[in-house]
């Protein structure tokens, strides 16, 4: 029988969904993925970054973040910003050309796509003549010249990119004017550099690859003087006076080249090879700043000798008497200086790096050129993130604090402030401090500001200290003694290397109102940690507790526990360990609770799983949940890539094997088949009868593999057992469907030292589906879930209501389920709607709160699938709310590092370094808001002769310079049709 709807009670529900509910993507945190370009434009203070994805990401002040993506999957080569406007443009290495303005839309600026071009060179020629491999903006705003692997160079009007081919400077007309004496005249080879000539636009400089180069008038259409290098050109830079030219060549020289001379230059007025007669390899760029007081900055990259260095990424910095050559950990993708003044003609005040897994920035001014600290692009993948953990509202007292321990850690970096400063950040001030914690490979954890668009580093905690580890004696032989040629010095905190695979970090937990905090590793190590304002020294005693329980049969194949030191460890001012807990067998720490108001901790392994009293520094119980056909399970990760050979030679007796018994299991295993078919087709009808649009719930083998794998631990304070009495109690969820309630007793306050806490085993429940157990919670007589520990005592929260019956859900990886306490009957249920093989991945309990009314909130279930989707369901109802696609099903690692906040956001890997951000509340949404204005065009760069043919039947004569938005429509309306395409639907503006 049809139920009828009320219409009107659902329209106003709708609404209310409306109110509480709303999917964004909101910012993207982190380094780029795969940095392919590097860009600055002085007159907008911005840094652009281009990734091989086709990625366009733009950078300001703290906070003014923009990013593009090209509809093309194509490495993104070069960035050009155009002088004086709000445009740039990038080149791909599909040689297509691509045009980008910064928009300014209801009060805060977009970067859209607003054009796009590719050379098309005369009918039958080869495609190297109209390979692009270098691009000069010209200070005009007007030009793009464009020179290619053939050795032509293209002009090409902005912003329409019309070919100007009366204005074309072929190889043929360089080659014409060259000494017939000169050697490499015939072949030149690609144009490696376009540069224009200070003081005079009209000149510019065509950089050869055989190493020619030609200063070309633009307006009489002739070469005006010729440098005849012999050596493999790699890049060119002018001197501010305009009469000295560096040229840097691919045998690790530079040489200075006289302007003022004659026509023809056979040699340079200077050459030296930085690095000393050995074979060196190219330097690949050269710059030369002059000092207002003092000798310049030369500062070049590569040229290190090949035999001893070179495998070193350098960068090397040479003023006055002071030589130093900056040593990265990974490859160098560009680099520029920054200067001192409003229009940045001062001295050299900062460098900026970008190099293939960070962003390096130098302070110049200061002694020692130290580093200066980024406030954004921070390199969250300097050890592989392995874990995440965020905590909302965090009180001010503890953020002061773990402030404090930051800026202890921090002084070796510059004083000076964030030296890129563009654009205005309207973003309203965070509302609360957040904090996002990620656990490494290397054994550290990284607290991170988790507040606003930046994700800015505060604290960073190792916990290898506790621990003997394999760590290389040899790790500071890079920082270069004294008198060492060269002069090497590391920079830069991305470090891939691990000292011990068994350090890295799997679980982390902190109680914001105690600054207790709890983090489980590898090798089945679990420290508690207490935040300390002084440094100290301190013996951490260690617990070892057995969690198979005295069961025969089983051998550990998996790797050894750590090493405790014995001796007293010195600790920085900040968390220091008091309490150690090893698990036995040493397996993965897989799951883990903190209840810092009892003072115990809950850890789980894929053997079991037990509780520890950090106060007393001992064990209270441990439970052994290994299944006995579970072998699997005492393998351990790291014993499973011990040996590859092995690996393989199972792997190919096991396809042998199958190989030769398929023929006998064949008939067996058809009709054993059609049996079970038969068997689920009749369960399937009778769950339609029940739910027609709800996916059938697979029942799971006992003998499955890691059945005994804890999955989720969770303390209450409930009825157990009985309905008038609350019970300290720990549940347990595993990976075969079953919970276990454990019933604890603790001794009162003033006995709490000396009475041991007990516990013992209350109930057990057993999921007939036999679905991994992801999550556990409680909700008190009203359907709230109970508050944390702590949260009540610090009034942050309701106190939880004991006089109405409690109720315990179960989230299982298929349905949600509600029981009944103490008595745990079904009262309700859920399951997953799709028929695709959904199964939740991760799970967390959020406050939604209206954008409407300010004091009216619904809590709900946060659930993200296997499929990459995101559901909410309300709570204590269990109905489901709304649902959003997130992230794709193949990402398995964005789904696996998913980690939800307490107000509806949540953030993923959408790469090893970065976080995507992502909002499902109406009223918490962090996203960049921020405005990018025109700037002032110096009059020097107008030239008011000439006029510019945009487009047909559009002369562009009345467009003044300075490319403000009615302008920018003007030319897009002159060209709908054109060559200039737009591409708005597929551009994704900072905060989409």
């Amino acid at each position: 029988m049809k139920r009828f709807r009320r219409h009107g009670h659902d329209s106003q529900r709708d609404k209310l969904k409306q109110e509480l509910y709303q999917f964004n993507k909101s910012v993207e945190h982190g380094f780029p993925h795969q940095p392919s370009a590097l860009a600055y434009s002085p007159d907008l203070d911005l840094l652009a970054i281009g990734t091989r994805s086709g990625a366009i990401k733009l950078y300001g002040a703290p906070g003014v973040e923009f990013m593009g993506l090209h509809d093309e999957n194509a490495t993104v080569t070069q960035v050009h910003f155009l002088p004086h406007q709000l445009e740039l443009v990038t080149l791909l290495d599909d040689n297509s050309l691509h045009m980008w303005t910064l928009r300014a839309h209801q009060g805060v600026s977009e970067l859209l796509e607003v054009g796009r071009f590719t050379l098309t060179g005369p009918p039958g020629a080869p495609p190297s003549v109209t390979r692009v491999t270098t691009v000069l903006a010209h200070s005009s705003g007007e030009l793009l010249l464009l020179g290619t692997e053939g050795g032509h160079v293209f002009v090409v009007e902005v912003p329409g990119f019309r070919e100007l081919e009366e204005r074309n400077i072929s190889v043929e007309d360089i080659q014409a004017r060259i000494p017939e004496e000169y050697v490499p005249r015939r072949n030149l080879e690609c144009v490696e550099a376009l540069h224009e000539k200070p003081l005079n636009p009209n000149q510019v400089l065509i950089g050869y690859g055989r190493g020619l180069m030609v200063l070309w008038d633009l307006e009489r259409q002739c070469a005006i003087q010729h440098f005849l290098g012999t050596q493999q050109l790699e890049s060119v830079w002018w001197m501010e006076d305009g009469e000295h030219i560096l040229s840097s060549h691919s045998d690790g020289s530079y040489c200075c080249w006289l302007t003022t001379g004659g026509d023809v230059q056979s040699e340079p007025e200077k050459q030296d090879t930085p690095y000393g007669s050995f074979p060196c390899k190219a330097i690949s760029k050269v710059l030369q700043f002059p000092t207002k007081q003092g000798p310049p900055f030369l500062i070049f990259s590569g040229g290190m000798p090949r035999a001893s260095y070179g495998d070193r990424h350098c960068i090397s910095v040479i003023h006055s008497k002071t030589h130093i050559a900056l040593d990265f950990t990974s490859r160098i993708i560009d680099f520029f200086v920054i200067r001192e003044g409003e229009q940045h003609t001062g001295d050299p005040s900062a460098l900026v790096v970008l190099v293939e897994e960070e962003l390096v920035v130098v302070d110049l001014l200061t002694d020692g050129w130290p580093v200066i600290q980024t406030p954004y692009l921070v390199p969250l993948h300097c050890s592989a993130i392995t874990c995440s953990h965020h905590v909302s509202s965090i009180p001010f007292k503890l953020w002061e604090r773990i402030l404090a321990a930051g800026d202890v850690q921090n002084t070796h970096y510059s004083n000076k402030p964030w030296p890129i400063t563009g654009g205005q950040n309207l973003a309203r001030e965070p509302p609360q401090r957040d904090l996002l914690l990620t656990g490494h490979e290397d054994g550290t954890v990284r607290f991170w500001d988790a507040s606003g668009v930046c994700l800015h580093p505060m604290y960073k905690l190792s916990t290898a200290g506790v621990f003997h580890t394999d760590g290389d004696p040899n790790d500071n032989l890079n920082q270069g003694a004294e008198g060492e040629w060269p002069p090497f010095r590391k920079v830069g905190c991305f470090d891939p290397y691990s000292d011990d695979p068994r350090l890295g970090i799997q679980k982390i937990h902190l109680c914001k109102y105690s600054g207790i905090l709890t983090v489980a590793g590898t090798a089945g190590q679990i420290l508690v940690l207490e935040l300390n304002d002084e440094m100290a020294e301190q013996v951490v005693p260690a617990t070892v507790v057995d969690l198979l329980q005295g069961q025969d049969g089983f051998r550990w194949k998996g790797h050894t526990r750590l090493d405790v030191r014995e001796e007293p460890v010195s600790f920085p001012a900040g968390f220091q360990p008091f309490a150690l807990v090893q698990c036995q067998p040493p397996a993965v720490i897989t799951a883990i609770a903190l209840h810092s108001e009892w003072k115990l901790v809950a850890f789980g392994t894929s053997h079991g799983f037990g509780v520890y009293d950090y106060q007393q520094k001992s064990n209270v119980f441990a439970r052994c949940t290994l299944n006995p056909s579970d072998q699997l399970a005492m393998e351990g990760p790291l014993s499973r890539v011990k040996s590859i050979k092995k690996s393989l030679r199972q792997s190919f007796r096991r396809i042998r094997r199958s190989r030769v018994s398929m023929r006998k299991h064949q008939t067996a295993n058809a009709a054993k088949l059609q049996e079970l078919n038969a068997k689920l087709e009749a369960e399937a009808l009778q769950e339609m009868e029940l739910a027609p649009v709800q996916r059938r719930i697979e029942a799971r083998s006992s003998d499955d593999s890691f059945t005994g794998l804890v999955r989720t631990l969770y303390f209450a304070d409930s009825f157990i057992t009985d309905s008038t009495h609350c019970t300290p109690s720990l549940w347990a969820g595993t990976n075969g469907g079953a919970v276990f309630a454990y019933m604890l007793r603790l001794p009162p306050v003033e006995r709490r030292m000396e009475d041991p806490v007990t516990g013992s085993q209350a109930k057990e429940i057993q999921l007939m589906h036999r679905a991994p157990v992801v999550g556990l919670a409680i909700l008190d007589g009203r359907g709230v879930p109970l508050p944390e520990p702590l949260e009540v005592a610090h009034d942050l929260a309701r106190s939880p209501d004991m006089l109405a019956s409690h109720h315990l859900l179960v989230i299982s990886e298929e349905q949600f389920k509600l029981f009944t306490l103490p008595k745990v009957s079904t009262k309700t249920k859920l399951k997953l709607t799709a028929i695709d093989g959904s199964r939740v991945r991760r799970v967390g309990v959020a406050l939604f709160g209206s954008s409407r009314v300010e004091d009216y909130g619904e809590n709900g279930l946060v659930v993200l699938t296997n499929q990459g989707e995101l559901h909410v369901i309300s709570l204590p109802a269990i109905k489901m709310q709304v649902h959003h696609p997130c992230i794709r099903r193949e990402d398995v690692s964005g789904i696996a590092s998913c980690v939800f906040t307490k107000y509806g956001q949540g953030f993923y890997l959408i790469s090893p370094s970065e976080f995507e951000r992502f909002s499902l509340s109406a009223r918490w949404v962090v996203e960049p808001r921020c405005l990018v204005e025109s700037p002032n065009i110096p009059s020097t760069v107008v030239d008011p002769t000439k006029t510019r043919c945009l487009g047909d039947g559009y002369d562009g004569s009345d467009i003044r310079r300075g490319n403000d938005n009615e302008v920018l429509q003007e030319i897009q309306k002159s060209l709908e049709g054109d060559q200039m395409g737009h591409a708005d639907n597929n551009i994704k503006p900072s905060g989409e």
